[in-house]
């Protein structure tokens, strides 16, 4: 499974998906959803999550759409390297 990340600048789009379920998507991609359990707003990510319970939803989508925001993607993280020494190669053993 591969998970796309896009920009985000990007905004969440939300729909109803049923009475008491609400699903966000970024460019058509699945970012996490907000359940209603009859006390609470329940929120999850795209990779199911517990990302918390809130007393209204629009504060269940604005902690998902924060969590979204805070997100670097993985084009902009600082690359890894490898040690110098193995970047220059195996030598041989002196014996």
């Amino acid at each position: 499974m591969s998970i796309t990340t896009f920009p985000p600048s990007d905004p969440l789009t939300w729909k109803q998906a049923d009475a008491d379920v609400h699903v966000a998507t970024r460019n058509g991609e699945f970012a996490g959803f907000v359940e209603f359990d009859g006390s609470a707003h329940l929120v999850r990510d795209e990779r199911g999550t517990d990302l918390g319970s809130f007393e209204t939803l629009d504060d269940a989508q604005s902690a998902l759409e924060d969590t979204h925001e805070s997100r670097v993607p993985r084009s902009r993280r600082i690359p890894l390297t490898l040690p110098r020494a193995f970047r220059r190669g195996l030598r041989r053993a002196r014996a």
